[in-house]
Protein backbone atom coordinates (compact mmCIF):
# COMPACT_ATOMS: atom_id res chain seq x y z
CA UNK A 1 0.00 0.00 0.00
CA UNK A 2 1.35 3.44 -0.93
CA UNK A 3 1.74 5.90 1.95
CA UNK A 4 3.07 9.43 2.13
CA UNK A 5 5.96 8.27 4.31
CA UNK A 6 6.94 5.01 6.01
CA UNK A 7 5.68 3.76 9.34
CA UNK A 8 8.84 4.24 11.39
CA UNK A 9 10.16 1.26 13.32
CA UNK A 10 12.93 0.83 15.88
CA UNK A 11 13.69 -0.18 19.44
CA UNK A 12 15.09 2.96 21.11
CA UNK A 13 12.31 5.57 21.08
CA UNK A 14 9.56 7.06 18.94
CA UNK A 15 7.93 10.49 18.88
CA UNK A 16 5.10 11.91 16.83
CA UNK A 17 3.78 15.46 17.10
CA UNK A 18 2.08 18.21 15.14
CA UNK A 19 5.36 20.08 14.55
CA UNK A 20 8.72 18.72 13.48
CA UNK A 21 10.70 20.86 15.91
CA UNK A 22 8.74 19.55 18.89
CA UNK A 23 9.30 15.99 17.69
CA UNK A 24 13.02 16.65 17.26
CA UNK A 25 13.33 18.20 20.72
CA UNK A 26 11.63 15.18 22.28
CA UNK A 27 13.95 12.85 20.41
CA UNK A 28 16.96 14.85 21.62
CA UNK A 29 15.82 14.27 25.21
CA UNK A 30 15.52 10.54 24.56
CA UNK A 31 19.00 10.50 23.04
CA UNK A 32 20.28 12.28 26.14
CA UNK A 33 19.03 9.46 28.36
CA UNK A 34 15.64 10.88 29.25
CA UNK A 35 12.46 8.85 29.22
CA UNK A 36 9.17 9.36 27.37
CA UNK A 37 7.83 11.73 30.03
CA UNK A 38 10.90 13.97 29.98
CA UNK A 39 10.65 14.03 26.20
CA UNK A 40 6.95 14.89 26.21
CA UNK A 41 7.49 17.85 28.53
CA UNK A 42 10.28 19.22 26.35
CA UNK A 43 8.11 18.86 23.25
CA UNK A 44 5.14 20.48 24.98
CA UNK A 45 7.06 23.63 25.82
CA UNK A 46 8.51 23.82 22.29
CA UNK A 47 4.95 23.68 20.93
CA UNK A 48 4.19 26.87 22.88
CA UNK A 49 6.87 28.62 20.81
CA UNK A 50 6.43 27.08 17.36
CA UNK A 51 2.62 26.77 17.38
CA UNK A 52 1.55 29.83 19.42
CA UNK A 53 -1.65 30.10 17.37
CA UNK A 54 -2.63 26.65 18.66
CA UNK A 55 -1.50 26.52 22.30
CA UNK A 56 0.34 28.33 25.06
CA UNK A 57 1.46 28.10 28.70
CA UNK A 58 -1.82 29.69 29.82
CA UNK A 59 -3.91 26.98 28.20
CA UNK A 60 -5.21 23.49 28.92
CA UNK A 61 -3.75 19.99 28.83
CA UNK A 62 -5.19 16.48 29.16
CA UNK A 63 -2.55 13.72 29.28
CA UNK A 64 -2.87 9.94 29.27
CA UNK A 65 0.24 8.18 30.49
CA UNK A 66 1.20 4.55 30.96
CA UNK A 67 4.40 3.99 32.96
CA UNK A 68 6.21 0.78 32.04
CA UNK A 69 4.53 -2.01 33.97
CA UNK A 70 1.88 0.33 35.38
CA UNK A 71 -1.77 1.09 34.70
CA UNK A 72 -2.79 4.04 32.50
CA UNK A 73 -3.66 7.27 34.25
CA UNK A 74 -5.19 10.55 33.14
CA UNK A 75 -3.34 13.68 34.23
CA UNK A 76 -5.84 16.54 34.03
CA UNK A 77 -4.45 19.99 33.27
CA UNK A 78 -7.88 21.47 32.56
CA UNK A 79 -8.32 24.35 34.98
CA UNK A 80 -11.73 25.16 36.47
CA UNK A 81 -13.84 28.29 36.38
CA UNK A 82 -12.61 30.95 38.83
CA UNK A 83 -14.54 31.55 42.06
CA UNK A 84 -16.04 34.74 40.63
CA UNK A 85 -17.18 33.18 37.35
CA UNK A 86 -20.88 32.86 38.17
CA UNK A 87 -23.66 32.91 35.63
CA UNK A 88 -25.17 35.81 37.55
CA UNK A 89 -22.04 37.90 37.06
CA UNK A 90 -21.99 37.31 33.30
CA UNK A 91 -25.69 38.00 32.93
CA UNK A 92 -25.32 41.19 34.96
CA UNK A 93 -22.99 42.35 32.19
CA UNK A 94 -25.75 41.80 29.62
CA UNK A 95 -24.21 38.61 28.23
CA UNK A 96 -26.11 35.52 27.12
CA UNK A 97 -22.96 33.63 26.12
CA UNK A 98 -19.41 33.66 27.43
CA UNK A 99 -17.31 35.78 25.03
CA UNK A 100 -14.95 33.85 22.79
CA UNK A 101 -11.93 36.00 23.65
CA UNK A 102 -10.76 38.17 26.50
CA UNK A 103 -10.28 37.63 30.24
CA UNK A 104 -13.96 36.83 30.93
CA UNK A 105 -13.37 33.59 28.99
CA UNK A 106 -10.26 32.62 30.99
CA UNK A 107 -10.38 29.50 33.14
CA UNK A 108 -7.60 28.89 35.66
CA UNK A 109 -4.57 27.98 33.48
CA UNK A 110 -3.89 24.27 33.86
CA UNK A 111 -1.29 23.22 31.31
CA UNK A 112 1.86 24.32 33.15
CA UNK A 113 1.10 22.46 36.37
CA UNK A 114 0.19 19.28 34.46
CA UNK A 115 3.53 19.34 32.63
CA UNK A 116 5.32 19.90 35.95
CA UNK A 117 3.56 16.98 37.67
CA UNK A 118 4.38 14.73 34.73
CA UNK A 119 8.05 15.72 34.96
CA UNK A 120 8.24 15.45 38.76
CA UNK A 121 6.41 12.17 39.19
CA UNK A 122 7.45 10.27 36.08
CA UNK A 123 10.42 12.01 34.49
CA UNK A 124 14.12 11.87 35.31
CA UNK A 125 15.48 15.20 34.07
CA UNK A 126 15.83 18.51 35.91
CA UNK A 127 13.60 21.37 34.80
CA UNK A 128 16.41 23.26 33.07
CA UNK A 129 17.19 20.28 30.84
CA UNK A 130 13.68 20.01 29.40
CA UNK A 131 13.05 23.77 29.08
CA UNK A 132 16.28 24.58 27.26
CA UNK A 133 14.85 23.71 23.84
CA UNK A 134 11.87 26.05 24.19
CA UNK A 135 14.11 28.78 25.61
CA UNK A 136 16.46 28.43 22.66
CA UNK A 137 13.69 28.77 20.08
CA UNK A 138 12.10 31.68 21.96
CA UNK A 139 15.43 33.55 22.15
CA UNK A 140 16.94 32.71 18.77
CA UNK A 141 13.74 32.25 16.78
CA UNK A 142 11.95 29.42 15.01
CA UNK A 143 10.85 29.55 11.36
CA UNK A 144 7.17 30.52 11.30
CA UNK A 145 4.75 28.14 9.62
CA UNK A 146 2.22 29.65 7.24
CA UNK A 147 -0.73 29.45 9.59
CA UNK A 148 0.88 31.63 12.25
CA UNK A 149 1.01 34.52 9.83
CA UNK A 150 -2.54 33.86 8.69
CA UNK A 151 -3.80 33.85 12.30
CA UNK A 152 -2.00 37.08 13.12
CA UNK A 153 -3.25 38.73 9.91
CA UNK A 154 -6.83 37.91 10.92
CA UNK A 155 -6.45 39.92 14.14
CA UNK A 156 -3.97 42.54 12.99
CA UNK A 157 -6.39 45.44 13.44
CA UNK A 158 -7.35 44.24 16.92
CA UNK A 159 -3.70 43.93 17.89
CA UNK A 160 -2.87 47.40 16.56
CA UNK A 161 -5.80 49.18 18.21
CA UNK A 162 -6.57 47.21 21.38
CA UNK A 163 -4.23 44.30 22.14
CA UNK A 164 -1.03 46.29 21.67
CA UNK A 165 1.05 43.99 23.88
CA UNK A 166 0.33 41.20 21.39
CA UNK A 167 1.35 43.45 18.52
CA UNK A 168 4.77 43.88 20.14
CA UNK A 169 5.37 40.13 19.86
CA UNK A 170 3.57 39.15 16.67
CA UNK A 171 3.57 42.32 14.53
CA UNK A 172 7.23 43.16 14.49
CA UNK A 173 7.87 45.77 11.78
CA UNK A 174 4.09 46.15 11.59
CA UNK A 175 3.52 42.93 9.66
CA UNK A 176 2.46 39.36 10.50
CA UNK A 177 5.28 36.81 10.47
CA UNK A 178 6.05 35.70 6.91
CA UNK A 179 6.38 31.97 6.26
CA UNK A 180 9.88 30.94 7.26
CA UNK A 181 10.65 34.18 9.08
CA UNK A 182 12.28 33.71 12.47
CA UNK A 183 9.63 34.17 15.14
CA UNK A 184 11.14 35.17 18.49
CA UNK A 185 9.61 35.67 21.93
CA UNK A 186 12.33 37.02 24.23
CA UNK A 187 9.84 37.78 27.02
CA UNK A 188 8.80 34.11 27.15
CA UNK A 189 12.44 33.00 27.21
CA UNK A 190 13.10 35.43 30.08
CA UNK A 191 10.09 34.05 31.97
CA UNK A 192 11.40 30.51 31.80
CA UNK A 193 14.94 31.58 32.72
CA UNK A 194 13.67 33.46 35.79
CA UNK A 195 11.43 30.53 36.72
CA UNK A 196 14.39 28.12 36.58
CA UNK A 197 16.61 30.50 38.57
CA UNK A 198 14.05 30.94 41.35
CA UNK A 199 13.27 27.21 41.42
CA UNK A 200 16.94 26.24 41.67
CA UNK A 201 17.49 28.78 44.44
CA UNK A 202 14.63 27.30 46.46
CA UNK A 203 16.30 24.01 47.30
CA UNK A 204 18.31 20.98 46.31
CA UNK A 205 16.98 18.03 44.39
CA UNK A 206 15.06 17.64 41.15
CA UNK A 207 11.62 17.11 42.68
CA UNK A 208 12.00 19.98 45.15
CA UNK A 209 12.97 22.37 42.37
CA UNK A 210 10.01 21.33 40.22
CA UNK A 211 7.67 21.94 43.16
CA UNK A 212 9.31 25.32 43.64
CA UNK A 213 8.61 26.13 39.99
CA UNK A 214 4.97 25.21 40.56
CA UNK A 215 4.84 27.66 43.49
CA UNK A 216 6.38 30.40 41.36
CA UNK A 217 3.64 29.83 38.79
CA UNK A 218 0.85 29.77 41.37
CA UNK A 219 2.01 32.38 43.87
CA UNK A 220 5.11 34.14 42.52
CA UNK A 221 5.84 36.62 39.77
CA UNK A 222 3.92 34.65 37.13
CA UNK A 223 0.72 34.50 39.22
CA UNK A 224 0.99 38.18 40.06
CA UNK A 225 1.31 39.18 36.41
CA UNK A 226 -1.54 36.92 35.28
CA UNK A 227 -3.95 38.13 37.96
CA UNK A 228 -3.08 41.78 37.34
CA UNK A 229 -3.64 41.44 33.61
CA UNK A 230 -6.90 39.49 34.03
CA UNK A 231 -8.30 42.45 35.99
CA UNK A 232 -7.75 44.90 33.12
CA UNK A 233 -10.84 45.77 31.03
CA UNK A 234 -10.10 44.21 27.64
CA UNK A 235 -11.92 44.30 24.32
CA UNK A 236 -13.46 40.91 23.66
CA UNK A 237 -15.74 39.46 21.02
CA UNK A 238 -18.87 40.89 22.61
CA UNK A 239 -17.62 44.20 21.19
CA UNK A 240 -17.10 45.63 24.68
CA UNK A 241 -14.28 45.79 27.22
CA UNK A 242 -14.59 43.46 30.19
CA UNK A 243 -12.35 42.54 33.10
CA UNK A 244 -11.97 38.88 33.97
CA UNK A 245 -12.76 37.03 37.19
CA UNK A 246 -9.44 35.18 37.57
CA UNK A 247 -7.46 36.30 40.62
CA UNK A 248 -4.48 35.27 42.72
CA UNK A 249 -6.54 33.02 44.99
CA UNK A 250 -7.75 31.01 41.99
CA UNK A 251 -4.21 30.55 40.76
CA UNK A 252 -2.85 29.61 44.18
CA UNK A 253 -5.56 26.99 44.76
CA UNK A 254 -5.13 25.02 41.54
CA UNK A 255 -3.24 21.78 41.12
CA UNK A 256 -3.37 19.36 38.22
CA UNK A 257 -4.81 16.00 39.24
CA UNK A 258 -4.52 12.32 38.44
CA UNK A 259 -7.60 10.22 37.81
CA UNK A 260 -8.51 6.85 36.42
CA UNK A 261 -9.36 6.89 32.72
CA UNK A 262 -12.72 6.02 31.24
CA UNK A 263 -12.30 2.72 29.37
CA UNK A 264 -14.14 0.42 27.01
CA UNK A 265 -13.09 -2.94 25.59
CA UNK A 266 -13.84 -3.74 21.97
CA UNK A 267 -12.63 -6.65 19.88
CA UNK A 268 -9.65 -7.38 22.13
CA UNK A 269 -8.68 -3.72 22.54
CA UNK A 270 -9.18 -1.64 25.68
CA UNK A 271 -9.17 2.09 24.97
CA UNK A 272 -8.48 4.62 27.74
CA UNK A 273 -9.77 8.19 27.55
CA UNK A 274 -10.32 11.24 29.79
CA UNK A 275 -13.70 11.36 31.52
CA UNK A 276 -16.89 13.27 30.68
CA UNK A 277 -15.35 16.65 31.55
CA UNK A 278 -13.85 16.07 28.10
CA UNK A 279 -15.48 14.56 25.04
CA UNK A 280 -13.31 11.44 25.47
CA UNK A 281 -16.18 9.03 26.26
CA UNK A 282 -17.64 9.86 22.83
CA UNK A 283 -14.90 7.69 21.34
CA UNK A 284 -15.77 4.86 23.72
CA UNK A 285 -19.48 5.16 22.92
CA UNK A 286 -18.70 5.01 19.22
CA UNK A 287 -16.94 1.70 19.83
CA UNK A 288 -19.79 0.41 21.99
CA UNK A 289 -22.26 1.22 19.21
CA UNK A 290 -20.40 -0.75 16.53
CA UNK A 291 -22.15 -3.89 15.25
CA UNK A 292 -20.52 -7.24 15.89
CA UNK A 293 -20.26 -7.96 12.17
CA UNK A 294 -18.49 -4.69 11.26
CA UNK A 295 -16.84 -5.01 7.84
CA UNK A 296 -14.59 -2.15 6.76
CA UNK A 297 -14.87 -3.26 3.13
CA UNK A 298 -18.69 -3.16 3.06
CA UNK A 299 -20.45 -0.36 1.14
CA UNK A 300 -22.21 0.89 4.30
CA UNK A 301 -19.10 1.05 6.50
CA UNK A 302 -18.78 4.85 6.62
CA UNK A 303 -22.57 5.20 7.00
CA UNK A 304 -22.45 2.97 10.09
CA UNK A 305 -19.65 5.01 11.66
CA UNK A 306 -21.33 8.33 10.93
CA UNK A 307 -24.65 7.25 12.42
CA UNK A 308 -22.95 5.98 15.57
CA UNK A 309 -21.10 9.28 15.87
CA UNK A 310 -24.39 11.20 15.76
CA UNK A 311 -25.82 9.17 18.63
CA UNK A 312 -22.68 9.53 20.75
CA UNK A 313 -22.48 13.27 20.11
CA UNK A 314 -26.16 13.68 21.01
CA UNK A 315 -25.40 12.03 24.34
CA UNK A 316 -22.43 14.35 24.78
CA UNK A 317 -24.74 17.33 24.45
CA UNK A 318 -27.21 15.96 26.98
CA UNK A 319 -24.99 14.31 29.59
CA UNK A 320 -21.33 15.39 29.52
CA UNK A 321 -19.86 18.07 31.74
CA UNK A 322 -18.05 18.53 35.04
CA UNK A 323 -21.25 19.91 36.59
CA UNK A 324 -23.29 16.93 35.41
CA UNK A 325 -23.91 13.45 36.72
CA UNK A 326 -23.34 10.70 34.18
CA UNK A 327 -22.90 7.02 35.02
CA UNK A 328 -20.27 5.85 32.55
CA UNK A 329 -20.92 2.18 33.34
CA UNK A 330 -24.47 2.67 32.07
CA UNK A 331 -23.55 4.99 29.22
CA UNK A 332 -20.99 2.51 27.88
CA UNK A 333 -22.92 -0.61 28.90
CA UNK A 334 -24.28 -3.29 26.58
CA UNK A 335 -27.96 -2.78 27.36
CA UNK A 336 -27.91 0.95 26.72
CA UNK A 337 -25.88 0.69 23.51
CA UNK A 338 -27.85 -2.25 22.14
CA UNK A 339 -30.93 -0.04 22.38
CA UNK A 340 -29.11 2.92 20.87
CA UNK A 341 -27.68 0.81 18.05
CA UNK A 342 -31.18 -0.24 17.06
CA UNK A 343 -31.80 3.38 16.07
CA UNK A 344 -29.24 3.10 13.26
CA UNK A 345 -31.09 2.39 10.05
CA UNK A 346 -30.29 2.31 6.37
CA UNK A 347 -30.98 6.02 6.01
CA UNK A 348 -29.16 9.03 7.44
CA UNK A 349 -30.77 10.36 10.62
CA UNK A 350 -31.54 14.07 10.60
CA UNK A 351 -32.58 14.47 14.24
CA UNK A 352 -30.59 14.99 17.43
CA UNK A 353 -31.40 11.89 19.50
CA UNK A 354 -29.88 11.78 23.01
CA UNK A 355 -30.78 8.73 25.05
CA UNK A 356 -32.72 8.21 28.26
CA UNK A 357 -30.04 7.26 30.82
CA UNK A 358 -30.97 5.30 33.95
CA UNK A 359 -34.57 6.44 33.61
CA UNK A 360 -33.60 10.12 33.36
CA UNK A 361 -34.69 12.22 30.43
CA UNK A 362 -31.90 14.04 28.57
CA UNK A 363 -31.46 17.76 29.12
CA UNK A 364 -30.34 19.90 26.21
CA UNK A 365 -29.58 23.60 26.20
CA UNK A 366 -32.23 25.83 24.69
CA UNK A 367 -29.84 26.74 21.89
CA UNK A 368 -29.12 23.08 21.10
CA UNK A 369 -32.83 22.31 21.02
CA UNK A 370 -33.51 25.17 18.66
CA UNK A 371 -30.75 24.36 16.18
CA UNK A 372 -31.70 20.67 16.27
CA UNK A 373 -35.28 21.60 15.43
CA UNK A 374 -34.17 23.92 12.64
CA UNK A 375 -35.53 26.99 14.43
CA UNK A 376 -33.63 30.15 13.44
CA UNK A 377 -31.66 31.45 16.42
CA UNK A 378 -30.61 34.98 17.17
CA UNK A 379 -27.00 35.49 16.16
CA UNK A 380 -24.83 35.05 19.29
CA UNK A 381 -22.20 37.58 20.22
CA UNK A 382 -19.47 37.44 17.60
CA UNK A 383 -16.73 35.13 18.68
CA UNK A 384 -18.66 33.05 21.16
CA UNK A 385 -17.00 29.91 19.95
CA UNK A 386 -13.53 28.41 19.93
CA UNK A 387 -11.59 30.62 19.59
CA UNK A 388 -12.69 33.23 17.07
CA UNK A 389 -10.12 35.89 16.54
CA UNK A 390 -11.76 38.45 14.29
CA UNK A 391 -14.68 40.60 15.33
CA UNK A 392 -16.90 38.82 12.80
CA UNK A 393 -15.96 35.45 14.30
CA UNK A 394 -14.48 34.24 11.01
CA UNK A 395 -11.17 32.79 12.15
CA UNK A 396 -10.70 29.97 14.64
CA UNK A 397 -7.75 28.34 16.29
CA UNK A 398 -7.11 24.68 16.78
CA UNK A 399 -4.79 22.65 18.96
CA UNK A 400 -1.73 20.37 19.05
CA UNK A 401 -0.91 16.78 19.86
CA UNK A 402 2.12 14.68 20.75
CA UNK A 403 2.85 11.02 21.52
CA UNK A 404 6.04 9.41 22.86
CA UNK A 405 7.12 5.84 23.62
CA UNK A 406 10.58 4.90 24.89
CA UNK A 407 12.74 1.77 25.02
CA UNK A 408 11.58 0.97 28.56
CA UNK A 409 7.93 0.85 27.50
CA UNK A 410 6.78 4.18 28.95
CA UNK A 411 4.04 5.70 26.78
CA UNK A 412 2.27 9.06 26.79
CA UNK A 413 -0.33 10.91 24.70
CA UNK A 414 -1.01 14.63 25.26
CA UNK A 415 -3.24 17.21 23.59
CA UNK A 416 -2.08 20.71 24.61
CA UNK A 417 -4.37 23.56 23.61
CA UNK A 418 -5.71 26.98 24.60
CA UNK A 419 -3.80 30.08 25.61
CA UNK A 420 -3.16 30.81 21.96
CA UNK A 421 -2.17 34.20 20.57
CA UNK A 422 -5.78 34.88 19.49
CA UNK A 423 -7.32 34.24 22.91
CA UNK A 424 -6.21 37.19 25.05
CA UNK A 425 -3.62 39.96 24.93
CA UNK A 426 -0.05 38.86 25.68
CA UNK A 427 0.94 39.58 29.27
CA UNK A 428 4.00 41.72 28.48
CA UNK A 429 6.09 40.61 31.47
CA UNK A 430 5.54 36.94 30.57
CA UNK A 431 5.31 36.68 26.79
CA UNK A 432 2.07 34.67 26.67
CA UNK A 433 -1.71 35.21 27.09
CA UNK A 434 -4.43 33.66 29.18
CA UNK A 435 -6.79 31.10 27.62
CA UNK A 436 -10.48 31.14 26.77
CA UNK A 437 -11.81 27.70 27.76
CA UNK A 438 -14.81 29.10 29.69
CA UNK A 439 -16.41 29.87 26.35
CA UNK A 440 -17.33 26.18 26.22
CA UNK A 441 -19.78 26.66 29.11
CA UNK A 442 -23.43 27.68 28.97
CA UNK A 443 -24.93 30.50 31.05
CA UNK A 444 -28.23 28.60 31.13
CA UNK A 445 -28.68 27.00 34.59
CA UNK A 446 -29.04 23.31 35.31
CA UNK A 447 -27.02 21.88 32.43
CA UNK A 448 -24.07 19.47 32.78
CA UNK A 449 -21.83 22.16 31.30
CA UNK A 450 -23.32 25.23 32.96
CA UNK A 451 -20.65 27.72 34.02
CA UNK A 452 -19.95 26.87 37.66
CA UNK A 453 -17.14 28.20 39.89
CA UNK A 454 -14.64 25.45 40.65
CA UNK A 455 -15.90 23.19 37.87
CA UNK A 456 -14.00 22.37 34.69
CA UNK A 457 -15.50 23.56 31.41
CA UNK A 458 -16.18 20.65 29.08
CA UNK A 459 -13.41 20.41 26.55
CA UNK A 460 -13.08 18.69 23.18
CA UNK A 461 -9.45 17.75 23.95
CA UNK A 462 -9.22 13.98 23.76
CA UNK A 463 -5.91 12.03 23.74
CA UNK A 464 -6.14 8.23 23.46
CA UNK A 465 -4.24 5.20 24.70
CA UNK A 466 -5.08 1.62 23.71
CA UNK A 467 -4.11 -1.67 25.35
CA UNK A 468 -4.16 -5.30 24.28
CA UNK A 469 -4.04 -8.03 26.90
CA UNK A 470 -3.59 -5.35 29.53
CA UNK A 471 -0.42 -4.02 27.87
CA UNK A 472 -0.30 -0.45 26.48
CA UNK A 473 0.39 -0.75 22.76
CA UNK A 474 -0.86 2.42 21.05
CA UNK A 475 -0.96 6.16 21.87
CA UNK A 476 -2.65 8.53 19.45
CA UNK A 477 -4.62 11.72 19.01
CA UNK A 478 -5.37 14.70 16.80
CA UNK A 479 -6.30 18.37 16.86
CA UNK A 480 -9.73 19.23 15.47
CA UNK A 481 -12.28 20.22 18.13
CA UNK A 482 -15.50 18.27 17.56
CA UNK A 483 -13.72 16.27 14.88
CA UNK A 484 -11.09 14.82 17.21
CA UNK A 485 -12.92 11.65 18.19
CA UNK A 486 -14.35 11.23 14.70
CA UNK A 487 -10.96 11.33 12.99
CA UNK A 488 -9.45 9.24 15.79
CA UNK A 489 -12.13 6.57 15.46
CA UNK A 490 -11.49 6.18 11.74
CA UNK A 491 -7.74 5.94 12.39
CA UNK A 492 -8.12 3.42 15.21
CA UNK A 493 -10.39 1.14 13.21
CA UNK A 494 -7.98 1.32 10.28
CA UNK A 495 -5.24 0.13 12.63
CA UNK A 496 -7.38 -2.57 14.21
CA UNK A 497 -9.07 -3.97 11.10
CA UNK A 498 -6.48 -3.71 8.36
CA UNK A 499 -3.12 -5.31 7.60
CA UNK A 500 0.28 -4.75 9.15
CA UNK A 501 3.62 -3.48 7.86
CA UNK A 502 6.71 -5.58 8.60
CA UNK A 503 4.74 -7.35 11.31
CA UNK A 504 3.64 -4.16 13.11
CA UNK A 505 0.56 -1.94 13.03
CA UNK A 506 0.37 0.13 9.85
CA UNK A 507 0.21 3.49 11.60
CA UNK A 508 1.07 5.58 8.58
CA UNK A 509 -1.38 3.78 6.35
CA UNK A 510 -4.14 4.37 8.91
CA UNK A 511 -3.23 8.06 9.20
CA UNK A 512 -3.12 8.50 5.43
CA UNK A 513 -6.42 6.67 4.79
CA UNK A 514 -9.18 9.01 3.49
CA UNK A 515 -11.08 10.42 6.46
CA UNK A 516 -14.43 12.12 7.13
CA UNK A 517 -16.48 14.01 9.71
CA UNK A 518 -20.08 14.97 10.38
CA UNK A 519 -21.54 18.22 11.74
CA UNK A 520 -24.94 16.66 12.40
CA UNK A 521 -25.04 17.83 16.04
CA UNK A 522 -24.65 21.24 17.73
CA UNK A 523 -21.07 22.43 17.44
CA UNK A 524 -19.08 23.11 20.59
CA UNK A 525 -17.94 26.36 19.01
CA UNK A 526 -19.37 29.54 17.58
CA UNK A 527 -21.93 29.80 16.10
CA UNK A 528 -22.87 26.43 17.64
CA UNK A 529 -24.63 25.45 14.46
CA UNK A 530 -25.82 22.03 13.31
CA UNK A 531 -25.96 20.66 9.76
CA UNK A 532 -28.46 17.78 9.92
CA UNK A 533 -27.37 14.78 7.86
CA UNK A 534 -24.07 16.35 6.85
CA UNK A 535 -20.93 14.36 6.07
CA UNK A 536 -17.69 15.87 4.80
CA UNK A 537 -15.34 13.42 3.11
CA UNK A 538 -11.96 13.65 1.45
CA UNK A 539 -12.25 13.28 -2.31
CA UNK A 540 -9.87 10.29 -2.13
CA UNK A 541 -12.53 8.27 -0.32
CA UNK A 542 -13.84 7.21 -3.73
CA UNK A 543 -16.88 7.68 -5.95
CA UNK A 544 -18.58 4.48 -4.75
CA UNK A 545 -18.51 5.51 -1.09
CA UNK A 546 -19.74 9.01 -1.95
CA UNK A 547 -22.57 7.60 -4.05
CA UNK A 548 -23.56 5.16 -1.29
CA UNK A 549 -23.69 7.92 1.31
CA UNK A 550 -25.83 10.12 -0.92
CA UNK A 551 -28.16 7.24 -1.72
CA UNK A 552 -28.69 6.81 2.04
CA UNK A 553 -29.74 10.45 2.41
CA UNK A 554 -26.51 11.99 3.69
CA UNK A 555 -25.77 15.58 2.72
CA UNK A 556 -22.26 14.93 1.40
CA UNK A 557 -19.62 17.61 1.00
CA UNK A 558 -16.57 16.43 -0.94
CA UNK A 559 -13.52 18.17 0.45
CA UNK A 560 -9.96 18.38 -0.77
CA UNK A 561 -7.97 15.17 -1.09
CA UNK A 562 -5.92 15.81 2.08
CA UNK A 563 -8.16 17.84 4.36
CA UNK A 564 -9.58 15.58 7.11
CA UNK A 565 -7.53 14.55 10.14
CA UNK A 566 -4.32 15.57 11.92
CA UNK A 567 -3.37 12.26 13.53
CA UNK A 568 -0.20 11.45 15.45
CA UNK A 569 0.54 7.95 16.76
CA UNK A 570 3.19 5.76 18.36
CA UNK A 571 3.02 2.05 19.19
CA UNK A 572 4.90 -0.69 21.00
CA UNK A 573 4.76 -4.44 20.46
CA UNK A 574 5.07 -5.91 23.97
CA UNK A 575 6.22 -9.28 22.61
CA UNK A 576 9.16 -8.02 20.56
CA UNK A 577 9.78 -4.55 21.99
CA UNK A 578 9.58 -3.08 18.47
CA UNK A 579 8.42 0.55 18.52
CA UNK A 580 6.69 2.34 15.65
CA UNK A 581 5.36 5.77 14.77
CA UNK A 582 3.44 7.67 12.11
CA UNK A 583 2.48 11.29 11.56
CA UNK A 584 0.02 13.38 9.64
CA UNK A 585 1.05 14.67 6.21
CA UNK A 586 -1.91 17.08 5.97
CA UNK A 587 -0.78 20.66 6.54
CA UNK A 588 2.88 19.77 5.93
CA UNK A 589 3.75 20.19 9.60
CA UNK A 590 3.40 17.00 11.63
CA UNK A 591 6.40 14.73 11.88
CA UNK A 592 7.48 11.47 13.50
CA UNK A 593 11.06 10.65 14.45
CA UNK A 594 12.63 7.63 16.07
CA UNK A 595 15.19 4.89 15.92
Amino acid sequence: MFTTRPTLQGTFGMVSSTHWLASSAAMAVLEDGGNAFDAAVAAGFVLHVVEPHLNGPGGDLPIILAPAGGAPKVLCGQGPAPAGATTGHYRSLGLDLVPGTGPLAAAVPGAFDAWMLLLRDHGTKPLSDVLKYAIGYAEDGAPAVERIGAAVAAVQELFETEWTTSAEVYLRDGKPPAPGALLKNPALAATWRRLISEAEAAGQGREAQIDAARRVWREGFIAEALAEFAALPTMDTSGERHAGTLDGADLAAFSATYEDPATHTWNGWTVAKPGPWSQGPVFLQQLALLPGDLDHTAPGYVHTLVEGTKLAMADREAWYGDSGDVALDTLLGKEYNDARRALIGERAALELRPGVLSGREPRLSEHARRVAEGVPTERPHAGAGEPTVAMDGATRGDTCHLDVVDRWGNMVAATPSGGWLQSNPVVPELGFPLGTRLQMCWLEPGLPNTLTPGRRPRTTLSPSLALRGGEPVLAFGTPGGDQQDQWSLHFFLAVALRGKVRGQFDLQGAIDAPNWHTDSFPSSFYPRAMRPGSVTVESRIGAEVIADLRARGHDVTVGEAWSEGRLCAVARDPETGVLSAGSNPRGMQGYAVGR
